[in-house]
C-alpha cells in the first residue's frame, strides 16, 4: 500500500507537459480531419467568395460596392451596429455585475434569459416584433395614431439586432467578473474610493479583454445577422436592407458579381474579426496568466 501511495505521489508531484500519449499515427490521423474540415467549411468557401468577386475584374467590383443602393445597405448596416453594440455593452457590464458580484433571488432566472437568443431562432425573434409593433400587432393601432413606425424600418432593424446579440458581452464577462472576485473592490472601497471609482479604475481594468472580445464578437455577429433583420425589414431597397438582405437580392437576380462582391465586405470583415479575437485572446492570456511560486 505505501509503495502504491509512494508511486501515485511521485506521480503527481513531478511536471505536467498537458501532452497526452497517443500513438503518432492517432496525432496525425486527427491533425488530417481537423484540417481537412477547416478547408472544406472555411477555406474553400472563404476563396469561392473572393474568386468569384473578383472574377470580372477590379472595375466592376468597384461599380458594385459604389452603388447607391449598396452604400445604403452599408450605411444601414454599420447604423444598426453602432445602436446595438453600446446597448449591448451597457446591459452586458451591468448583468455580469450584477450575477458575478451579487446575491438575489431569481439570478438563475436572469442567467437563463440573457442565453435565450441563443436558443430561439433568430427569425421567431423578428416575427416577435411584427405581431408587437406590426400594423396588426398589439401596439400597432397607437403606433400608426401616433404616426411611429418601427418595423419596415430603421427602429424595428435596430431592435432585432439589439436581440440577437445582447448575449455576447455579457456572457464574456460574467465567468471573468467570477473569476476576479470582490477582494479588489472591498480594498479600493475600504481606502475611501467611491462607487464610480472604484468600477473605472479597478473593476473595468481587471475586465477591459473580456470585455473587448464581447465586443468584437458582438458587432461581427450584427453586422452579419440575416434571420431577424429580415423578417422586420420589409426588404426596402435603399431603405431597409442591410448587407446581408442586399447580397440575398442580388443574388436573386443572378447578379452574382455584385452578389460576390458585396459579400466580400462581410468576409473581410470576418477576417478582421477573426485576427482582432486572435489578438484579445493573446492578451487576455497574458494578463491572467499565473506566476508559479516556488515552494
Amino acid at each position: 500500500m505505501s509503495a502504491a501511495i509512494g508511486h501515485l505521489t511521485r506521480g503527481t508531484s513531478g511536471p505536467r507537459t498537458g501532452q497526452l500519449t497517443e500513438p503518432r499515427w492517432i496525432q496525425i490521423i486527427l491533425i488530417l480531419v481537423t484540417l481537412g474540415f477547416l478547408g472544406l467549411f472555411l477555406f474553400v468557401p472563404l476563396a469561392a467568395v473572393f474568386t468569384e468577386a473578383f472574377r470580372k475584374g477590379w472595375s466592376v467590383y468597384v461599380a458594385a460596392i459604389g452603388e447607391p443602393v449598396a452604400l445604403a445597405a452599408i450605411r444601414l448596416t454599420l447604423l444598426a451596429a453602432a445602436i446595438a453594440v453600446p446597448f449591448n455593452l451597457i446591459f452586458g457590464v451591468a448583468a455580469s455585475w450584477c450575477i458575478a458580484k451579487f446575491e438575489f433571488m431569481g439570478k438563475n432566472i436572469l442567467i437563463t434569459l440573457i442565453d435565450l437568443p441563443f436558443a430561439v431562432s433568430p427569425v421567431i425573434s423578428g416575427l416577435i416584433y411584427i405581431l408587437l409593433f406590426g400594423a396588426q400587432g398589439v401596439f400597432g393601432d397607437w403606433l400608426q395614431a401616433h404616426h411611429v413606425q418601427i418595423v419596415f424600418a430603421v427602429p424595428g432593424i435596430v431592435l432585432a439586432t439589439t436581440f440577437v446579440t445582447f448575449p455576447f458581452v455579457a456572457r464574456e464577462l460574467i465567468p471573468v467578473m467570477q473569476s476576479t472576485g470582490t477582494d479588489q473592490e472591498e480594498a479600493a472601497l475600504v481606502l475611501g474610493a467611491n462607487g464610480w471609482q472604484t468600477f473605472f479604475k479597478v473593476t473595468l481594468p481587471s475586465v477591459k479583454w473580456g470585455l473587448l472580445y464581447g465586443v468584437i464578437l458582438c458587432n461581427a455577429r450584427a453586422m452579419g445577422e440575416f434571420g431577424a433583420v429580415s423578417v422586420v425589414s420589409g426588404h426596402i431597397r435603399g431603405v431597409t436592407n442591410t448587407i446581408p438582405l442586399h447580397v440575398e437580392i442580388l443574388y436573386n437576380e443572378y447578379n452574382f458579381a455584385a452578389a460576390f462582391a458585396v459579400a466580400s465586405l462581410l468576409a473581410f470583415l470576418a477576417l478582421i474579426t477573426l485576427a482582432a479575437k486572435t489578438y484579445v485572446e493573446h492578451q487576455f492570456q497574458k494578463s491572467s496568466a499565473v506566476i508559479p511560486v516556488d515552494s
